[in-house]
């Protein structure tokens, strides 16, 4: 018997997949716990709705990713930190002050997961990645000055 599966089980499909599953199993197990659905044409055309949907979607997500890595380009973002006459900082700079940094001066709010960067031990200016999306890197300039 075809049957959608509706959430993630482990050795049989994941979530939103056809598979065939024996007559028993499907009807004593996956109905009654609501862990799939049969195949028929309505269900079918749900679950082809759905999926065009999440495309649209992560297309529009993905045209989003791709404008904001273009308008951050060229910007600069400036984070004052205290530090010694040398140049030195009391501490550093990590990817939480950047994302900080980017709400406050940018009003963009990007996870401080996203920013690939080593901690900043000296001042000066340095080019920081951010992973947008799956193949969306953009690069903003910090420019960490000593306080």
């Amino acid at each position: 018997m075809k049957v959608i599966l509706k959430q993630d089980i482990k050795n049989v499909g994941k979530k939103n997949e056809i598979i065939n599953a024996a007559d028993g199993y499907a009807r004593n197990f996956l109905f009654p716990k609501g862990l799939a659905v049969p195949a028929d044409n309505t269900n079918l055309s749900e679950l082809k709705a759905k999926q065009n949907s999440e495309a649209n979607q992560k297309a529009k997500d993905l045209e989003n990713s791709k404008k904001l890595a273009e308008e951050l380009k060229d910007k600069t973002v400036v984070i004052e930190v205290k530090g010694g006459n040398n140049g030195k900082l009391f501490g550093g700079v990590t990817s939480k002050e950047v994302s900080e940094a980017l709400k406050s001066q940018l009003n963009i709010d990007i996870d401080k997961k996203k920013i690939q960067t080593d901690t900043i031990k000296q001042e000066g200016v340095y080019k920081v990645s951010l992973k947008l999306l799956e193949g969306v890197v953009a690069t903003v300039s910090v420019h960490v000055k000593a306080v």
